[in-house]
């Protein structure tokens, strides 16, 4: 690996290939790929494996569950990037500030537009990412100048006030901290919108979760550093695999790994996971330099947030037509439903990765 020092203005390929990655991942989501092939491997040998691209249904973690730590991690990353810029640029700090506020409000619109909107009314809801992103978007600005040192002790508090706020409170019917529908996360969804997920997440997951998004901005700002290559590359992994095995092993011991109510064992768990794949394609784009298909990943990384609003508005009458198109071709070779379904849903991806591309040659690049 090349050990030299990387220039602080060059772009941070594998930040955006982590992101397009991610948001490809939920596009094909969106598709419905994942359900297709579900149905498709059920009973076989794959069907462990297609599992992996679902929650987990309570205690245990799936690679689907890194999911949405991923997006959280990799906006703080983008945050301490953007924030770097800025201050080349002599935007002040009270900027700053304005422009993050600016920023966390609009996802919280968003976030709760999207999700309360529906066909048979208005409902009013907090579990949405976006919702989520724009609370650990504050936080972690609100300590971003902090050292380092103090941002992690700072982190480790949310954990511990996660802890105690499940543990602490023996409310009549909610004293379970770790069951679904009886834990204080449930009491206080109840308090905020009268009403609890039936998947079990709850609206303070933005607490803990915070975490994602301040060792996100932690990894941008090493990596802005003026440590060589290597020792970025080093103790981004070495905190990784610490994280790792702190949230594995107090998942095995005192808390169990719950991404629903993402207990600190989780968080700990995924932000180790996090901090390992931002080392492993920050060693594999930018270090050693493997950029052959980053571009696929990259059209979409860039327009990350919009592609995310796109698919949660408009995605759904693509869906339906492409289905509809594709049956109809299809059907008249015979071909298997299941298989009908599988090529509809790559064919629904390709035509939102086009619209992604399509902006990227052009130059927009829509942001909140």
């Amino acid at each position: 690996m090349n050990t030299s020092t990387c220039p602080s203005s060059q772009r941070l390929l594998s930040l955006d290939f982590m992101r397009g990655l991610i948001m490809i991942l939920l596009m094909l989501e969106a598709s419905d790929l994942y359900e297709r092939l579900a149905d498709a491997s059920r009973g076989t040998l794959f069907a462990p494996l297609v599992d992996q691209f679902f929650h987990h249904p309570w205690n245990g973690l799936r690679f689907w569950d890194l999911i949405q730590p991923g997006f959280m991690f990799i906006a703080g990353t983008a945050m301490a990037y953007s924030l770097h810029h800025q201050g080349e640029k002599g935007v002040s700090r009270r900027q700053m500030a304005s422009k993050v506020l600016k920023r966390s409000g609009l996802l919280f619109f968003w976030g709760v537009w999207i999700r309360s909107v529906h066909g048979g009314g208005l409902s009013f809801e907090l579990w949405n990412v976006l919702v989520q992103l724009a609370f650990t978007t504050l936080v972690a600005f609100l300590i971003f100048h902090w050292s380092i040192r103090w941002q992690i002790i700072f982190s480790i508090a949310l954990l511990a006030l996660t802890e105690l706020l499940y543990r602490g409170f023996h409310l009549p019917g909610f004293d379970q901290p770790f069951t679904d529908q009886h834990n204080f996360g449930n009491y206080v969804d109840l308090l905020l919108m009268h009403k609890t997920s039936k998947g079990g997440w709850v609206a303070i997951n933005c607490i803990p979760t915070a975490c994602h998004t301040i060792w996100g901005a932690l990894g941008g700002k090493l990596l802005l550093s003026q440590r060589t290559a290597m020792e970025k590359f080093k103790w981004i992994g070495l905190a990784g695999l610490a994280a790792l095995l702190a949230g594995y092993a107090l998942g095995w011991t005192f808390t169990p790994i719950i991404k629903r109510i993402a207990t600190s064992s989780f968080v700990l768990a995924s932000g180790g996971w996090c901090l390992l794949a931002l080392a492993l394609f920050y060693g594999w784009i930018d270090l050693r330099g493997h950029k052959k298909f980053v571009w696929f990943f990259s059209v979409v990384g860039v327009n990350s947030l919009f592609i995310y609003l796109f698919m949660n508005t408009l995605a759904g009458g693509i869906n339906e037509y492409v289905d509809k198109v594709t049956s109809g071709y299809l059907q008249a070779i015979h071909v298997p439903a299941l298989t009908i379904g599988i090529v509809a849903s790559l064919l629904t991806f390709m035509v939102e990765w086009y619209l992604c591309w399509f902006l990227f040659k052009r130059k927009i690049f829509i942001k909140i």
